[in-house]
């Protein structure tokens, strides 16, 4: 955070004594927020009438901006079973006030509470921050609000870096991984209970409905980004007529399978890991030698290497090819953090696993004494595995193995047979991902950055298409979402679009 001037402290001691002195308030000055918000009053069920009337009661907090809690049914197909909490923080609006917008960070399981709090510079720009409240909320499961709970932290480490002995696809390691999910699971469902079968996304978008209304908003404004814009697409099927302005960037393909997903992010990833090394060789201190391809040879030694021999960490963990390909995965979501990749892959080559370890654990949210930020994990699991639907089948996920390990031959080995993970899962998908087209809704525009690794840039392409009013924008270039990262272009985009409704006429190519 920037340092306050000399000039601004002495400007704003003379406001103080201007209004000490006369007792007027000048129209300049943004009025305060106000400490309760009003419902908008609409029509809906007998049993949801309380939940869409609640008059939300804001406090002050987080060095300046208000927090409360709004209630939603557990399960909304029975509102009268029980209540969760969903948690929210608001950056008021410095300037002339159009409504509240929305803001959800990704994951599944991203805090959207924390993402405003610690960083709503980073999430909006100034111009957005003076036309609207900026609130960010915990979803149903995640962070603040009621959450899914499954272990502890010597528990949780275990379940992300613990190693095996079979080998990686063997009938052995299968077992050993059904193990492993079938424990978590079964955590989960004891820790959580009935919440962990509502988790879904449709609920979450129904949750988010909820909040608007309450919120005092007509329409839904929202910027969603990862996760976040399958989560606002599915708003906009279930509430065509109420999508005001919605941005949705880093965009998921809601039409596709957990298969698809998997298979295409591991493109994505070697695609990105390519362009770094590109960079990297091409400039000075670079841990590899020779050309891309040789590089990628000996990523692909150093997986398998330390998949059979893992490297002790200072603190006595061990890194193997799991958490390495975690510590790779990280830095590649923006590439202004590829130099840290280069001086990660230098310790790693020269023996240490102490920087792939460091990086393992930012992205899995562990702090340096083993504890965790958040239920981050337990949500993401709790979330994709009531979405998606699973095939545990060994032939099967054998045969998707090899189709990523040949779509991606550096990385695709360490991201297969991922249907494990939920295939023990006390609650399944019961639907079909199918195309979001959210007939009657007002314009939405989806942004899209050409080498993005973790949402490719294709799903971009193919939710705008799929959207009936959806208007593609476009980032060329590298990272994962393009708003607010340094370009002029999106941001005027966006910004436009959320202060104005001014909708780009064909897309910018930014």
């Amino acid at each position: 955070m920037s340092k306050r001037t000399r000039v601004f402290t002495t400007m704003a001691a003379a406001v103080a004594l201007t209004l000490g002195l006369t007792g007027c308030v000048p129209w300049f000055l943004p009025q305060p927020a106000p400490s309760t918000s009003t419902p908008t009053g609409e029509n809906v069920e007998g049993d949801l009438a309380p939940f869409y009337g609640q008059v939300l009661a804001w406090t002050d907090c987080e060095d300046g901006m208000h927090c409360t809690t709004a209630t939603a049914p557990l399960d909304w197909d029975d509102p009268a079973a029980g209540s969760v909490d969903l948690a929210l923080v608001r950056h008021p609006a410095t300037g002339d006030r159009i409504g509240s917008l929305l803001v959800n960070p990704g994951g599944p399981g991203g805090s959207g509470y924390d993402f405003v709090k610690d960083s709503v510079d980073y999430a909006t720009d100034a111009a957005l921050q003076a036309r609207y409240d900026i609130v960010g909320f915990d979803p149903r499961g995640v962070g603040k609000s009621s959450a899914v709970a499954c272990y502890d932290p010597a528990q949780m480490d275990e379940y992300l870096y613990g190693l095996t002995t079979a080998e990686r696809g063997s009938d052995a390691w299968l077992q050993e991984q059904e193990a492993s999910a079938a424990g978590f699971a079964a955590a989960c469902a004891d820790k959580t209970g009935a919440l962990l079968g509502e988790v879904d996304t449709k609920s979450a978008a129904r949750d988010l409905d909820l909040l608007r209304a309450v919120l005092g908003d007509k329409q839904l404004n929202y910027l969603g980004f990862s996760y976040g814009t399958f989560l606002g697409a599915t708003y906009a099927e279930l509430y065509p007529d109420k999508v005001g302005r919605l941005v949705l960037d880093g965009a998921l393909d809601p039409s596709t399978s957990n298969f698809e997903v998997t298979s295409t992010q591991a493109k994505g990833f070697e695609s990105a890991l390519r362009a770094y090394l590109t960079d990297c060789l091409a400039g000075k201190d670079c841990p590899f030698d020779g050309t891309v391809d040789d590089a990628m040879a000996t990523i692909s030694a150093l997986l398998a290497s330390v998949d059979a021999s893992p490297i002790t960490a200072s603190d006595g963990r061990q890194l193997g090819a799991n958490s390495l390909l975690t510590a790779i995965i990280y830095p590649l979501y923006q590439a202004t953090a590829w130099s840290y990749l280069s001086d990660m892959f230098e310790g790693v080559l020269q023996g240490s696993a102490d920087g792939a370890m460091q990086f393992a654990d930012a992205y899995n949210g562990r702090n340096a004494d083993g504890t965790y930020l958040d239920n981050s994990t337990e949500a993401f699991m709790a979330i994709n595995c009531v979405d998606y639907a699973y095939n545990a089948d060994p032939a099967s996920m054998r045969a998707e193995a090899a189709q990523i390990e040949q779509i991606a031959p550096t990385i695709g080995k360490y991201m297969a047979y991922g249907d494990i993970s939920c295939a023990a899962w006390p609650y399944t998908f019961t639907g079909e991902r199918q195309e979001i087209h959210a007939s009657g809704a007002a314009p939405i525009l989806v942004v899209g950055t050409t080498n993005d690794p973790a949402t490719p840039y294709v799903w971009a392409q193919n939710l705008a298409a799929q959207l009936d009013s959806g208007q593609l924008v476009t980032y060329e270039g590298e990272g994962h979402t393009a708003y607010n990262k340094s370009n002029s272009c999106v941001n005027d985009a966006v910004d436009n679009y959320l202060i104005d409704g001014t909708v780009p006429a064909t897309d910018p190519m930014c």
